[in-house]
């Protein structure tokens, strides 16, 4: 049970977050589902031009999931110059997120549609061109200038093209006495040598360090991977298992809230994001890793990519 004296607004207030990666659009189109196709044994959508989303997804959803527990927020990414791009700007700017950008013509902004029928997902689209170059190449000179007014790193990898060098910025961050958080990708994740903390859920580890049939091989795989990489802490999500924190002083770890889940799509932003505020503050991983846990608990009972509040997170004995 964590009793710890949760952070006030004004101490969130003050801490400032960098968020670094592959920004996306999210669009939902709802509608009804009254029959199969004649032409294939699928459902039939008729989508309700009125109740048409779009929100911010990928590491623009990272940032957003900061920005609302009240953190001051940068973003640092690539947009196409095309309408997701403008749209993704425009909400960024809505919501109150710093944006360094590079707009190119020659990148295509990443879109998932979702097709929503009876409360349910039914479909997902992805509309995106992976680049053939580092589109974030060019930006470490407005990178490096961010990092003296932040107090936290969190590049969310997405495995988009956008941190194909993350880990020269991670060098950067670290010698910049900068706390360092990372959402990982593929399976070599030697990319984030030095990191303070990298997030993966079970299926992305399981990817690195092999299945295990134990929690004690779970813990020597993961310390394994932890002094490999010269990580402060690896956080495993474990959905209905909660989470589970390796560090110097050992494993740690939190049972799942039990809530009804109603839509998982962007929980591991949610906990990362929550992870970096807490850290930004002024916490440790251990005292914020509950907190990050009830964050997760939370949005996982919304529809779609979701934020939680500091209202929501600090609600009455809601840290208990």
């Amino acid at each position: 049970m964590n009793t710890m004296t949760p952070p006030t607004r004004e101490r969130l207030a003050a801490a400032h977050v960098l968020v670094v990666g592959d920004a996306m659009l999210d669009r939902y189109w709802f509608g009804s589902v009254d029959r199969i196709s004649p032409e294939a044994p699928v459902p039939v959508v008729r989508v309700n031009p009125a109740r048409q989303q779009e929100r911010l997804g990928g590491a623009a959803n990272v940032a957003l999931n900061v920005k609302a527990l009240g953190v001051r927020t940068s973003l640092i990414t690539a947009i196409g110059d095309d309408e997701p791009g403008h749209l993704i700007e425009r909400k960024l700017e809505e919501s109150g997120i710093e944006s360094l950008f590079e707009r190119r013509r020659d990148l295509t902004t990443i879109v998932k549609l979702r097709v929503i029928g009876r409360s349910q997902q039914l479909l997902r689209v992805d509309f995106e061109e992976e680049p053939g170059y580092e589109v974030l190449q060019g930006m470490l000179p407005f990178y490096e200038k961010a990092l003296a007014q932040t107090n936290a790193v969190l590049f969310s990898d997405y495995g988009k093209g956008g941190l194909t060098h993350i880990t020269k910025m991670i060098e950067l961050a670290r010698a910049a006495g900068k706390p360092v958080l990372v959402d990982p990708k593929g399976d070599d994740y030697s990319r984030y040598q030095g990191a303070t903390v990298i997030t993966p859920n079970r299926a992305e580890l399981a990817e690195v360090v092999g299945r295990w049939s134990s929690e004690a091989q779970l813990a020597e795989r993961a310390e394994r991977l932890r002094s490999e990489l010269g990580l402060e802490g690896l956080l495993v999500t474990r959905s209905e298992d909660g989470m589970s924190l390796f560090d110097a002083a050992g494993h740690l770890s939190v049972p799942a809230q039990a809530r009804e889940v109603f839509d998982v799509t962007g929980a591991g932003d949610t906990v990362i994001a929550t992870l970096a505020a807490m850290l930004a503050a002024g916490l440790s991983l251990r005292e914020a890793l509950p907190i990050a846990n009830r964050a997760g608990g939370i949005v996982v009972g919304k529809f779609g990519t979701a934020s939680v509040s500091w209202d929501e997170l600090f609600a009455t004995g809601a840290a208990a």
